[in-house]
């Protein structure tokens, strides 16, 4: 029996995928490069936006006519979302729940000998410390907890992922202990909101920051998206902890909206005071720190004024990634209920907000031109050369390196997206 995965979607999804992998391979069970090779095919489903969901829904589609002798299994977060799509396109599909991965090989076992299996459902089983398929050793995904505190309108993962399952320090520091001594040079601490972490459990995310930060080894940390809400009380310590040489200077913080009358109408918890509050902190306290932010352009409520606002925000904090999303209805999201705003202003105001964004990040990267950066080398380019990270997160394209080493650059050119250089030492 061989089975081909194919995931979809965040760093935490694909963390799932990996799991799978890995207890497939724990049960003797191959896992292949190819839709041809294999017998039985898992779509590891991400859900969270309209696009994506096409995306998956055609994937699964197409599978069935291309492939009718395969069975076919779907993951992720399509099948606690919307099971009644998923049974219409797919009747004969098993399914896997995000929180029923441990049941994988039985579920694909079935699934080969003909039986339709669907598995979903929340628990508490941890996704720390299990087996995992590494598809890339270099890059080791650690899920420091699964679901959210959080009720925002727009939102339909978290009706996936659950309420908030924070897994102990003490077990994530060990899979980090053991990536490190097996080659990895990147730990990503991820979770649908990593400012909540410990939350329920009274552990903290600037102590398993700072724990895993003190590894012995040559690598970096990679801290994953916070809610802002969730990291007011908290703000001062994770600063703290990021202040680490071993902690990439990044913070992806999604504001949504620079209007409180939007985020208001999001229950978003915070304001925009509180959110440039926040940034100011980073960047006093860690003045080379990369700012991610998300922006949702066009939410129902969100007037011209309100729009204005957003682009007011984005002109003070003027961040280094900004991540752009039209607004379109999710399903069972609170916000599915009210009006869309019409597809014109929708395209006028995200043409617009995508100009500034272009200007904002390309205007930062040029600031690094001239500039000497330590880089770590993570990947190899698409296009040749290899893809290293600045200490601030930022992907430097490099010639001629060796994989998983940290080298000397300096910057020669800047656009929105990347870094070009060249190389100092080998």
């Amino acid at each position: 029996m061989k089975v081909y995965i194919e995931s979809y979607g965040c760093t935490f999804n694909k963390a799932d995928g990996q799991i799978i992998a890995g207890i497939l391979n724990e049960n003797n069970i191959d896992i292949v490069d190819s839709i041809e090779k294999a017998d039985v095919i898992i779509v590891n489903t991400c859900y969270v936006k309209l696009p994506t969901e096409n995306k998956v829904v055609y994937k699964i589609q197409k599978l069935q006519e291309d492939y009718p002798d395969k069975k076919i299994i779907v993951g992720g977060c399509m099948v606690e979302i919307d099971p009644e799509k998923l049974d219409k396109i797919g009747p004969n599909c098993s399914w896997i729940g995000p929180h029923q991965l441990n049941k994988s090989a039985e579920i694909v076992r079935g699934t080969y000998c003909g039986e339709v299996i669907r598995e979903v459902g929340f628990s508490k089983e941890s996704k720390v410390g299990v087996p995992k398929v590494i598809d890339d050793s270099l890059i080791h995904i650690i899920q420091i907890c699964e679901g959210c505190l959080g009720a925002c309108t727009f939102c339909c993962t978290r009706f996936a992922r659950g309420p908030l399952n924070s897994y102990p320090i003490e077990d994530i520091v060990a899979e980090a202990r053991e990536a490190i001594e097996n080659g990895a040079c990147e730990i990503q601490l991820t979770a649908q909101d990593t400012a909540a972490y410990g939350r329920d459990t009274g552990e903290k995310l600037s102590d398993l920051i700072k724990e895993v930060a003190n590894l012995d080894g040559d690598f970096r940390v990679r801290v994953g998206m916070m809610h802002p809400k969730n990291i007011l009380n908290d703000v001062d310590e994770i600063i703290d902890a990021m202040k680490h040489p071993k902690v990439y200077n990044f913070i992806h913080l999604p504001v949504q909206s620079g209007s409180d009358k939007v985020l208001s109408d999001m229950r978003r918890g915070h304001t925009v005071s509180q959110y440039v509050d926040i940034v100011s902190k980073f960047r006093d306290e860690i003045p080379e720190i990369t700012l991610a932010v998300d922006i949702i352009v066009g939410y129902p409520t969100e007037s011209d004024e309100d729009f204005d606002e957003t682009v007011k925000l984005l002109e003070i904090v003027k961040p280094s990634l900004i991540h752009l999303s039209k607004y379109q209805h999710r399903k069972g999201a609170i916000s599915s209920s009210l009006s869309e705003i019409p597809p014109k202003i929708m395209k006028k105001r995200s043409k617009f907000l995508s100009q500034i964004k272009s200007e904002i990040t390309e205007e930062e990267n040029k600031e690094l031109v001239g500039s000497i950066q330590n880089v770590l080398i993570v990947e190899k380019g698409s296009k040749g050369g290899f893809i290293g990270k600045t200490n601030s997160y930022i992907p430097v394209i490099v010639d001629d390196v060796e994989l998983g080493t940290f080298v000397d650059v300096k910057i020669t050119q800047a656009t929105a997206t990347y870094l070009k250089s060249e190389l100092l030492q080998k």
